[in-house]
């Protein structure tokens, strides 16, 4: 039988070779070793669990209610969600126009929410609800009013069409705007009175509403100083005073007619 002669063991550089190789496969599994079981010692450990979820951005409702809606709560693993998924599920609430949601460190998650603006207050008669930018009603409670009231708005569509064009209104005429009443009687056409902060009323048509309304500080810096009434939007723009619309008690006894048209 012939003598089978290692050449590796015979010659010290390939001998040293093969030791550093053996040696080399021996690090690199006791690494993976000690990596797997330092993921299994740390997935029993509380640091792998969430302790703190914060919440930036709440107005409409608290933070723990959005913490009960995004489905994570204090014990979960880190690693159990995606934010994604809990970004997802926030920005799919009606009022909330952008969630953003990031684990922090070992053991936070931070969630971050932008809620659409407010626009107004619906009148229901025994009381009033919170109207968003999107014509959204917001199912809670009002318990201070800060922003125009809206009367007659039984058609949820409808409060969708004010609230687009209050939206486009420039900030400084919605800021006048005190109360704003559908008329029953035309509500097919969709004609709306405003009752102004200055003590003005304004009549127009819903739908081309934004587009006359923002001409309403250029309208009124032509009327006399005191001089309060009527401005038509439904057609052209016109201006009539109280006691042309109403008679003269409106205007405190005085006969006096003014009709200026713009």
């Amino acid at each position: 039988m012939e003598k089978v002669i290692d050449i590796e063991e015979r010659i010290p550089s390939l001998r040293e070779r093969r030791k550093k190789r053996t040696n080399r496969k021996f690090f690199i599994l006791l690494f993976v070793f000690l990596l797997l079981l330092a993921i299994l010692i740390y997935s029993q450990t509380k640091y792998s669990k969430i302790q703190e979820i914060s919440v930036e951005g709440a107005n409409y409702y608290s933070a723990d209610e959005y913490r009960e809606a995004s489905g994570l709560a204090s014990g979960d693993s880190m690693w159990s969600f995606s934010e994604k998924d809990i970004e997802a599920k926030l920005s799919g609430l009606d009022w909330v126009e952008i969630a953003a949601v990031e684990k922090k460190w070992l053991t936070g998650v931070d969630v971050r929410i932008k809620e659409f603006d407010k626009i107004g207050y619906l009148d229901k008669g025994t009381g009033y609800q919170m109207v968003l930018s999107t014509g959204h009603i917001l199912d809670k409670p009002v318990t201070s009013i800060n922003g125009p009231i809206f009367s007659q708005f039984e058609d949820p569509k409808t409060l969708k069409v004010l609230a687009a064009q209050l939206a486009e209104t420039e900030s400084g005429v919605y800021n006048m705007i005190s109360q704003i009443f559908l008329n029953p009687d035309q509500e097919e056409a969709l004609l709306v009175t405003l009752y102004m902060n200055d003590g003005n009323e304004v009549k127009a048509t819903l739908n081309t509403l934004a587009e006359k309304l923002n001409y309403y500080p250029s309208i009124i810096a032509q009327l006399e100083d005191g001089q309060k009434g009527v401005i038509d939007m439904e057609v052209g723009i016109f201006f009539r005073s109280f006691a042309d619309v109403y008679g003269p008690e409106k205007e405190g006894g005085e006969d006096e007619e003014t009709e200026e048209e713009s």
